[in-house]
């Protein structure tokens, strides 16, 4: 799997997976459906759905720490300032061998180029929040988030995963 494919893919997914509304009984909805697909893989997670400045949905499951919680907040910041998720922001930085404190004067206790924050996007209208994973490695908190939105919305999940090789 080389940079550009995962880009292309995470674009994809993006387009892919975006609402027609979204309301509060969505966010709990998808919250439930990714603290139960995270506790039954036992993975030490904190969970959050915020719109932009609304907080809808937190939980931080066993073995989480309040890290994780600031991963998200970071994270969460960096997926709404550039309407993308935050593994892609993380890839194209990567690809321009630069961070987001040189390329946009973007402080690191604010803003985390690590992925697992994927845009709540309604179609027509553009990202409203986003949905975060923190705990895991980065490519897996964002396949974790896709995998789930994938069933959510009735797409298919193995056309939009990642290759587990990168």
């Amino acid at each position: 799997m080389t940079l550009e494919s995962d880009l292309a893919k995470i674009a994809h997914q993006e387009a892919e997976l975006q609402f027609t509304s979204f309301s509060t009984t969505d966010a709990w909805a998808i919250g439930q459906i990714l603290q139960s697909v995270a506790a039954a893989r036992h993975a030490p997670v904190a969970i959050d759905i915020s719109l932009a400045t609304r907080q809808l949905f937190f939980t931080a499951l066993a073995g989480s720490s309040p890290d994780n919680a600031e991963w998200v907040r970071r994270k969460r910041n960096c997926a709404l300032r550039f309407s993308k998720s935050s593994y892609r922001v993380t890839l194209e930085l990567e690809q321009k061998k630069t961070d987001l404190q040189t390329r946009f004067g973007l402080d690191a206790r604010d803003y985390a180029a690590s992925g697992g924050s994927f845009p709540i996007t309604l179609r027509g209208t553009g990202m409203i929040g986003s949905i975060t994973v923190s705990g895991l490695p980065q490519r897996e908190d964002h396949s974790l988030i896709v995998s789930v939105l994938a069933q959510v919305l009735g797409c298919d999940a193995r056309g939009l995963a990642l290759d587990t090789a990168s």
